[in-house]
């Protein structure tokens, strides 16, 4: 005889079911238990009653003094009455204002004498190259004909500028390099005035600014016996060694 297993007395047939349903149901218990909070009652009482004491406290009314604004000034309007004339003027000759060629203009000559007349002398600042000027500006220490004086007063702005030549520390740092074109006037005081640069950055202009003013004074250059300005220009090159 065969046994059949009726599938309606499987007890283990939706455990699954309850096992999840009994997870989820702890799951919430726990949850509520550690979300609840609980406060002190007293605390609760007291803090009630410090409110209450804080607004039935009495705020003292103050009144403030405003004063009043001005009065309006009274504006006086002054009355204009229109009067009729009473008598009509009738205009039978116009004057005109043009002068014709039978009128006689009176001229006040003033007589100046000679005497009274003064003439200023008004000096030029004149100019002459260097190339072509008949005496060059005489530096320190050189002599001799014009064609002398001109090649010695080279060789002394060579020997000037080594002498006087430091290359800047922060170009130096920056490895800035290049050429300055430097002018300069010598005047007809032998002074070096004017002086003006052109370079690839500031700091080597202003290093050779910095020499050419310290040249010395010379005698001035001369054009017909006659003291001028001599421009000159000389360019100076900064270049930093590979060590």
């Amino acid at each position: 005889m065969e046994l059949k297993k009726n599938p309606k007395a499987n007890v283990g047939r939706n455990s699954s079911l309850y096992f999840a349903v009994g997870l989820n149901v702890m799951l919430l218990l726990t949850y509520v238990g550690l979300e609840h909070k609980t406060y002190d009652k007293e605390a609760t009482k007291i803090d009630v009653l410090m409110v209450n004491e804080q607004i039935e406290e009495d705020i003292p009314i103050t009144t403030i003094n405003i004063p009043l604004p001005p009065p309006p000034k009274q504006v006086v309007t002054e009355s204009i009455t229109i009067v009729e004339d009473v008598e009509d003027i009738e205009e039978t000759f116009v004057e005109s204002t043009e002068i014709g060629q039978d009128d006689v203009i009176e001229v006040r000559a003033e007589v100046v004498g000679i005497e009274d007349v003064g003439v200023a002398k008004v000096e030029e600042d004149i100019e002459v190259p260097f190339t072509v000027i008949e005496r060059v500006p005489q530096f320190p220490g050189c002599t001799g004909n014009n064609a002398e004086l001109k090649a010695c007063f080279e060789q002394k702005m060579k020997e000037h500028l080594q002498k006087h030549f430091r290359y800047p520390e922060t170009a130096r740092e920056m490895n800035i390099q290049g050429k300055v074109f430097v002018y300069f006037l010598i005047d007809k005081t032998g002074k070096v005035t004017k002086i003006k640069t052109r370079g690839p950055d500031n700091l080597l202009e202003t290093e050779a600014e910095r020499i050419i003013s310290l040249l010395p004074e010379m005698k001035p250059g001369k054009q017909r016996d006659r003291a001028v300005g001599v421009p000159y220009s000389i360019p100076i090159n900064f270049k930093l060694r590979n060590e």
